[in-house]
């Protein structure tokens, strides 16, 4: 199941060609907080508002920003306008919390019944005068997190044009290099080389806490990030455009990078993804490298933060892992992982964009390499049945896996962590790996307390003939 210490090479797979995944519309969960002058607006059936209402936990007298266009059998035969119906609801919309913009979610019916959600939202647009994105967050052609995904790269087509000045995207890294050189470093080099930088803008939805520290460290590498996208507010969408440097800070993102270079002209950093103390460092790192910066301290500073781990390190130190795939994070959390001195046997992930992902792969490679343990197999859109079956004979310390496989693997003696857990939890950066191994260890340290309650054995023995 494992390449050999000595290989050089990771190994991929593809196996069903299925998305065993959560639904895609749960990206309304954090993007309606994040943008906060938006409404979505969900176009699907009775089946998509009880996930969204179950999901999300969110009453309705709390009147979220988000709302379901429900299809009914009129709608799916034909038989009523849907532009008329679309009209109504955005109306209303407009009517009662007047959002900046309004997004259109499409879902797995509207793609069924082929309903032209792009060819009617221009019109409709035109005619409330209120933005309207369009993004196709359905499951038959997306994983999870792939809807904010489809919802980012809509709206990287709505970011303002930047206009670069004449030799700012040609010289602009030998210009700094010079300026490094040249001057001492003190505060005036800093907002001189802020002054002189090309644009940068970072792609992905973090809590503002979150894209704080991330700016907030790359500023300290005299590097000013132009802006986020998404922004907090719809109106406030970076400027975008030849010249402009764009960076992910999540592997899930690749519709996004791949609109914002082929639409857009951007530039993309292809970076690992700035989640564990290593992986933030090496992301500081090639941005740093990028703009022409030689970092500071970042050796220190993580350092510092695997000292303040130590806790959490040695409950996973020798522990095994096996990821069953769901959210697209599988490669990072498991380079991370493995550098916590944990052994990852598999790494199932739905889709893989191996071009958009190929510096995370290469750190991941590297850190095993460091660590002397075996690269560990990486399977796209992996059989679940099969997966059961390679856990059944590895026997895994513990198996991140979606909500629907977590009780049937407990029960068969698997400790199990629930893979959403990962995407609603603050991973990024270097202050919020803690919270990434709060999560690992907590059925780890669940069992240890049955242990020393002296009830493993007879959760062991009770699921040893469990296996059918």
């Amino acid at each position: 199941m494992l390449s050999s210490p000595t290989s050089e090479t990771l190994t991929f797979e593809c196996e069903t060609g299925n998305y065993h995944t959560f639904c895609p519309i749960s990206c309304v969960a954090w993007l309606y907080q994040k943008i906060e002058d938006s409404f979505f607006l969900v176009v699907g059936t009775k089946t998509c508002g009880y996930f969204l209402q179950n999901a999300l936990g969110v009453m309705i007298f709390a009147e979220p920003r988000y709302a379901m266009a429900e299809l009914e059998e009129g709608d799916i035969s034909a038989q009523l306008n849907d532009y008329q119906e679309l009209k109504r609801l955005c109306l209303q919309i407009k009517k009662d919390r007047n959002p900046s913009v309004i997004v259109w979610i499409g879902t797995c019916t509207t793609e069924i019944i082929k309903m032209d959600l792009e060819g009617m939202a221009p019109r409709l647009e035109a005619e409330i005068q209120i933005p309207i994105v369009v993004a196709r967050a359905n499951g038959l052609d997306y994983a999870f997190t792939q809807g904010e995904d489809t919802v980012l790269a809509a709206m990287a087509h709505r970011c303002p044009v930047h206009y670069a000045a004449e030799n700012e995207q040609g010289e602009h890294g030998q210009a700094l290099e010079g300026l490094l050189s040249a001057l001492p470093t003190t505060e005036h080099t800093h907002s001189t080389l802020l002054n002189t930088q090309a644009p940068l803008v970072l792609f992905g939805s973090l809590p503002s806490t979150v894209a704080s520290q991330l700016s907030l460290e790359l500023k300290r590498q005299s590097i000013q990030v132009s802006g986020w996208l998404p922004a907090q507010r719809y109106t406030e969408l970076p400027s975008v455009g030849e010249g402009v440097y764009v960076c992910g800070i999540n592997p899930f993102l690749s519709r996004t990078a791949t609109t914002l270079m082929r639409r857009r002209k951007c530039k993309l950093i292809g970076a690992p993804f700035p989640i564990g103390p290593d992986g933030t460092r090496a992301w500081v790192e090639k941005i740093c490298s990028v703009f022409g910066i030689e970092p500071q301290g970042l050796e220190e500073r993580e350092a510092q933060v695997w000292a303040s781990l130590k806790d959490y390190l040695d409950i996973v130190r020798g522990k095994s892992v096996f990821f069953m795939g769901d959210n697209l994070l599988e490669v990072s959390l498991a380079r991370f992982l493995i550098r916590c001195g944990m052994l990852v046997y598999e790494i199932g992930i739905p889709y893989m964009d191996k071009r958009y992902q190929a510096a995370e792969l290469a750190l991941l490679q590297k850190t095993c390499q460091d660590m002397n343990v075996p690269l560990p197999r990486i399977v796209e859109k992996p059989d679940n049945y099969s997966q059961v079956q390679r856990m059944r004979e590895l026997q895994p310390d513990l198996a991140i896996t979606g909500m629907a496989h977590a009780n049937p693997l407990e029960a068969r003696g698997i400790s199990t962590k629930w893979s959403v857990e990962f995407t609603f939890a603050q991973i990024h950066g270097f202050t919020n790996a803690r919270d990434i191994l709060e999560l690992v260890t907590r059925p780890l340290r669940r069992n240890n307390s049955l242990e020393s309650l002296g009830w493993a054995g007879l959760v062991k023995n009770k699921t040893d003939q469990s296996y059918t």
